[in-house]
Order: C-alpha cells, then structure tokens, then sequence
C-alpha cells in the first residue's frame, strides 16, 4: 500500500509531461491554422497572377528590334 501511494504523490516526471501535453496542443493548432491559411493564400496567389495576366503587356523583342 505504501508503494501505490508514494507512486501517486510522486511528481519527478511532471515537467516532462507538461512540455510533451504543451507541444503537442502547439502543434495541432498550427496544423489547423495551416490548413487555413493554405486556402487563403492559394486563393490570394491564384487572384494575383490573373492581374498579371490580365494586363496584356508584351514581353520586349530579346532580338532587339531597333538593331
């Protein structure tokens, strides 16, 4: 019996535990903030290179035309 309590009041490995419990909540928020960002800037790089295409500029002759 003295073994089960002194294994419940013992408390060297807690640290360990708080950091493995802390990492982890860390990295699944930023596993669900990835996936939404993920959608946002694909969204916002898709809109930016329409722009660009849309511009209608033409690339300068590399032969260079006045030559």
């Amino acid at each position: 019996m003295t073994f089960l309590i002194q294994l419940i009041c013992d408390d060297s490995g807690q640290d360990v535990i708080e950091y493995a419990l802390l990492t982890a909540t860390i990295g699944l928020a930023g596993g669900a903030a990835w996936s939404a960002m993920r959608t946002t800037l694909g969204t916002a790089y898709l809109g930016f290179n329409q722009s660009v295409w849309n511009l209608g500029a033409q690339p300068p002759d590399p032969a260079g035309a006045g030559s």
